[in-house]
């Protein structure tokens, strides 16, 4: 993820000190929190001492959002999204427990503004990588932060979240879902012949082919017994409009999908439409290039069962 501009911690602090003298009384009645009523865990920067059952849990990222509605712990009344084309939350969450919250944009600028005006009683905060940022939103509220976007299987953070704030049943709910799903669709693929297909996961991007591993993509592939094209190994490949022959050996390529300003979704590879060599490669005669939403690739619960269902869709359709 870009990493994003820093905010003053001055500013914060000046914006937690106006939210102090606006809580009036609510100040003191949490002050008067017994140790019956919050649990002490330790996050990956610090000890955090955070209510046992949050009313008003807010997500620093739509991903930390999407972990507390799958654990089923109540939201603040306002929740972020990122800008560049979106204009709410992802379409794949789950709509009835985002009934009655309010987005706003928390990317590539944070707002802290926004976060102080939620409420919360709790942040969790997956963006570990801004290491000043653990600061600022503990003087806020609680703060419980990781980072989710370290490369490593997301799932084993999801899990170390569940267990910070009590909710492993939900949690393994979600794992055994999610497993069940995955039988279900690679026993199907093993029916079809289509089990030593070879996934390529490519974008275009300033002129350039690129073939990277990146995200959940991977992880679904993987889970499937699928293949990743070799050319996404280490850190993946770039090729050129005159290289573009190195694609031959994949079935299937999935890419994402970015929104315009405007919410308008334009085909990626719509300047290669008159490569020869773009055009002759089998993936593209067989019409199996497979568009997925952009944050889908961030590791969350929602985003690897709705990118599990795409691939369901575009292999087995």
């Amino acid at each position: 993820m870009i990493s994003r501009s820093k905010t003053m911690s001055a500013a914060v602090a000046a914006l937690a000190s106006a939210a102090l003298l606006l809580s009036g009384c609510a100040t003191t009645d949490a002050s008067a929190t017994t140790k019956s009523e919050t649990r002490t865990v330790q996050s990956e920067v610090k000890e955090v001492v955070m209510p046992a059952e949050p009313k008003k849990a807010l997500g620093m990222y739509t991903t930390d959002l999407d972990m507390l509605i799958t654990l089923g712990i109540p939201l603040a009344s306002q929740q972020p999204i990122r800008d560049s084309g979106y204009k709410g939350f992802p379409y794949f969450f789950d709509q009835k427990a985002l009934e009655g919250i309010t987005p706003f944009t928390n990317y590539p600028e944070f707002n802290f503004e926004a976060i102080l005006k939620a409420q919360p009683d709790v942040i969790l905060n997956g963006l570990g990588y801004e290491k000043e940022l653990d600061g600022k939103l503990s003087d806020i509220a609680p703060t419980y932060t990781f980072n989710g976007f370290d490369g490593s299987d997301w799932r084993t953070k999801f899990k170390t979240v569940a267990e910070a704030f009590g909710k492993t049943e939900q949690y393994q709910a979600w794992m055994d879902k999610y497993q069940a799903k995955v039988d279900d669709v690679k026993k199907r693929l093993a029916e079809a012949g289509k089990s030593n297909m070879v996934i390529g996961p490519v974008d275009y991007y300033e002129d350039q082919v690129t073939v990277s591993c990146y995200g959940t993509p991977c992880l679904v592939i993987k889970d499937l017994g699928l293949k990743v094209s070799p050319l996404a190994d280490g850190e993946g490949a770039k090729l050129s409009a005159e290289q573009l022959e190195q694609l031959n050996g994949i079935d299937a390529i999935i890419t994402t999908e970015v929104p315009e300003k405007d919410g308008a979704n334009p085909d990626a590879f719509a300047p290669l439409a008159n490569n020869k060599l773009w055009t002759s490669l089998p993936f593209v005669a067989n019409k199996q290039i497979h568009t997925y939403d952009l944050e889908m690739i961030y590791g969350s619960p929602s985003g690897q069962y709705a990118l599990l269902e795409k691939f369901e869709k575009a292999l087995l359709s």
